[in-house]
């Protein structure tokens, strides 16, 4: 009875162990690549590590790629001219006659002071220097040839001393000329731009500012 009893004892270790080999073999293959187990991990593993990569911001990616120099021409002329709109506009509280000239000038500073923001954004990001505060425009870069109707210094300390009607007459006389510049340089941005962004401004400009030529010379008697 012993015997069998030591028997039967050896024939449930060694069957124990045999099972115990069975699941340590199948974990195994599991982990090491197997069939269904090693698809499941293995495949979640590189989705992860896809996930993790690090990639381009889109952001970054449209402002650092996809424009040429006559986005970086648009973007460094148009910054100095909208700042003289800027400061043109300044000058009506207080010197203009008509409330439809100080509405419009304000108008006119509201819409060019975040494009100025915008336009010096996308310098930074392509790596060109912004145009300094008082920098005169650089003709040469944008083909303008003088025609971007740009106030001389003589005549901004004429508009800076005139008031009233007088004040009214000049400021629209002037803004009409430098939106022409304006327009002229969009045009030009439209037609050679290459980054998107950029010909979209292009064109809110020559809408916006068609319009406002229109105002203008309404107020003039011109039209």
């Amino acid at each position: 009875m012993k015997i069998e009893r030591s028997l039967v004892r050896r024939t449930v270790a060694v069957a124990a162990a045999g099972a115990t080999a069975l699941v340590l073999a199948a974990c195994g293959g599991a982990g090491d690549g197997g069939s269904d187990g090693s698809a499941g991990h293995g495949g979640h593993s590189a989705a992860a590590s896809a996930t993790a990569s690090p990639t381009p911001s889109a952001s970054a990616s449209d402002a650092q790629g996809g424009h040429n120099a006559a986005d970086v021409a648009f973007a460094k002329g148009m910054i100095p001219h909208h700042r003289q709109a800027v400061e043109m506009a300044d000058l009506a509280p207080g010197r203009a006659g008509s409330p439809e000239v100080e509405k419009l000038a304000a108008e006119i500073k509201k819409a060019q002071d975040p494009e100025i923001r915008t336009l010096s954004g996308w310098l930074t990001a392509w790596g060109e220097e912004v145009p300094a505060e008082g920098a005169a425009m650089d003709h040469s870069s944008h083909g303008m040839d003088g025609m971007d109707g740009m106030m001389t210094d003589q005549e901004m300390r004429g508009l800076e001393d005139a008031s009233g009607e007088a004040f009214d007459t000049a400021f629209l006389e002037l803004m009409v000329k430098h939106h022409e510049g304006a327009l002229a340089m969009a045009e030009t941005e439209r037609a050679d731009g290459a980054f998107a962004p950029a010909k979209k401004m292009a064109a809110q400009i020559i809408t916006s500012q068609s319009a406002e030529i229109e105002r203008m010379n309404g107020l003039l008697g011109k039209g």
